[in-house]
């Protein structure tokens, strides 16, 4: 008799991390959110993350011994290989932390680690909006941009645990805007949540008309989504800020598109509540932008797992670990970094 095949995956946050146990197929058995509480040091962050894999499979119903394999996904940056947080703009004062080698002694478990854009990346492509595909690059729209790339199975990690830093591709050079990394011209400096909001203060400062002065006064802070939301109801300003919004994405989705040539583009984050009328302006700029194959046959879509995407991601690459060492899949993401096309879908 075949017994089920059960993963935990965690999603490391700045502020929280989330965890739940995945099945064979993809489908969440639990779901438990713990504090990071980053400022208490790493020592602390390291135990939390394990008390949120006993509550996450307490919480399934299930034992330890139910468990397969393990998948940690955490921010950057990172030595994916090596299992390390380096040194993580969002989980200071946090360096050189042992994450994988941690999580793996204390369970003794297989642990596979990953950075959390690809983690959502992959959860995408196992069983949210990917599903039926064979690529797929993930953009995750927050506070930053996040992207994570997957090619038949395979996520691409870079040489160096770098790979897919695509928030930080270079759109504009002539009159760049600073990005909250400290250079200039950055994708993330003019379509992040973050960068939606500082486009629209700045606007705001020589636009007496528009009705986000409003807003402005009623809430004493501006968000990405009553941006949109105002947009919505016809104010011109918003929309102009929208409209841009779409086009610096379409550029992101377009060089993407150039160089690796996938299925899908997807899009995650809280502005995929502006719904359709959005993503059909980021398709309009792309067709206006791409080559025309790519333009017509590339799928630009909305991610489907929301929140869920980092921890069922992180449980997939421990499925992806597990199916390794039983050797159902031949060498890891690493080794395997330019052979996509011999890979196939688990």
């Amino acid at each position: 008799m075949k017994h089920s095949v059960y993963f935990v995956g965690i999603d490391v946050g700045g502020s929280t991390m989330k965890g739940g146990v995945v099945d064979d197929n993809g489908k969440p058995l639990s779901s438990v959110t713990l504090p990071t509480e980053a400022a208490q040091g790493q020592e602390h962050g390291l135990r939390q993350m394990a008390e949120t894999i006993r509550q996450a499979v307490a919480a399934a119903g299930l034992n330890l011994n139910q468990i397969a394999a393990i998948g940690v996904a955490t921010p950057g940056t990172m030595d994916i290989p090596g299992g390390l947080i380096l040194d993580p703009p969002n989980l200071k004062p946090w360096q050189n932390v042992p994450v994988r080698r941690y999580i793996r002694d204390t369970f003794s478990l297989p642990t596979a680690f990953q950075n959390d854009a690809n983690a959502a990346a992959y959860g995408e492509f196992w069983v949210g909006a990917g599903k039926d595909m064979h690529s797929l690059v993930l953009f995750t729209l927050g506070t930053g941009i996040g992207c994570g790339i997957v090619i038949g199975d395979l996520i691409i990690e870079g040489e160096h645990s770098h790979g897919a830093e695509v928030g930080h591709m270079k759109i504009e050079m002539t009159n760049p805007r600073q990005c909250g990394c400290g250079r200039w011209g950055c994708l993330e400096a003019y379509a992040s949540a973050t960068a939606v909001v500082k486009r629209t203060r700045e606007a705001l400062a020589t636009e007496a008309q528009s009705a986000l002065h409003a807003v402005l006064m009623g809430e004493n802070e501006l968000s990405a989504r009553n941006i949109f939301d105002t947009a919505a109801k016809g104010d011109a300003l918003a929309q102009k800020i929208v409209e841009d919004t779409a086009f610096y994405l379409a550029v992101g989705a377009m060089n993407m598109m150039h160089t690796i040539d996938p299925d899908m583009v997807a899009f995650s984050g809280g502005m995929i509540g502006a719904g359709e009328p959005f993503l059909e302006r980021i398709r309009h700029h792309v067709r206006q932008l791409a080559f025309p194959v790519p333009a017509a046959k590339t799928q630009i879509r909305y991610a489907l797992l929301g929140s869920d995407a980092g921890f069922i991601g992180a449980a997939a690459c421990a499925r992806l670990l597990h199916r390794q060492k039983a050797g159902k899949v031949l060498g890891t993401s690493h080794v395997l970094a330019f052979s996509a096309l011999f890979m196939f879908r688990l």
